[in-house]
């Protein structure tokens, strides 16, 4: 165990943009309120902790560690979690803002998003087979490279990929997002 080992501990409306959290592992812990606005989060390791209505944006994940969390209702603008460590990569998003984030070439296959804004993230190089967007804003969302397989798109909207550029193979979409995936040929669909 690490030095800094933190255990079912609950942080409520801490500020870590100013007093910076401690580098170490914490396991099964709740951040409620909590803001890490431009904070470094570097090399922290974080497992089976919950995030809820807390500010992430622009934080450091260089090889953080984020295996099963669960963020809720969370602010997570600019984050690139393509830095993290990609050993037992594992989360689950539910109401978070995460525009303008990075998952370039990560392999978070099975993630769940619910009712979140994905605006102008990027999914490049990806593997997100049989993840699940759920009610979600793809608007500007990046797709290229990206497994797809088993996707789950139905109740989100804003979808533009290439299917030719994509592994779409068994991937789900409502009618209405169809036109997103024709788009690129400038097609008259009424």
């Amino acid at each position: 165990m690490p030095d800094n080992y933190f255990e079912n501990l609950v942080y409520n409306k801490s500020n870590f943009s100013d007093t910076p959290l401690p580098k170490g592992e914490f396991e099964k812990c709740e951040f409620l309120n909590c803001d890490f606005l431009n904070s470094d989060l570097s090399e922290i390791n974080f497992i089976d902790c919950t995030f809820k209505e807390c500010n992430l944006s622009n934080a450091l994940l260089d090889l953080t560690t984020l295996n099963n969390i669960r963020f809720k209702d969370c602010k997570m603008n600019g984050l690139r979690f393509d830095s993290c460590n990609s050993f037992g990569l594992s989360f689950y998003f539910d109401g978070c803002r995460l525009n303008h984030s990075t998952f370039f070439k990560t392999r978070i296959a099975k993630t769940i998003f619910t009712g979140c804004n994905l605006n102008d993230t990027d999914f490049t190089g990806c593997d997100l087979t049989g993840s699940v967007f759920k009610n979600c804003d793809l608007n500007g969302a990046v797709f290229d490279r990206t497994v797809l397989e088993k996707a789950d798109f139905r109740t989100s909207f804003n979808i533009i990929l290439d299917p030719e550029n994509n592994r779409l193979k068994k991937a789900k979409f409502s009618l209405e997002s169809v036109v997103g995936l024709l788009r690129k040929y400038d097609l008259e669909i009424e």
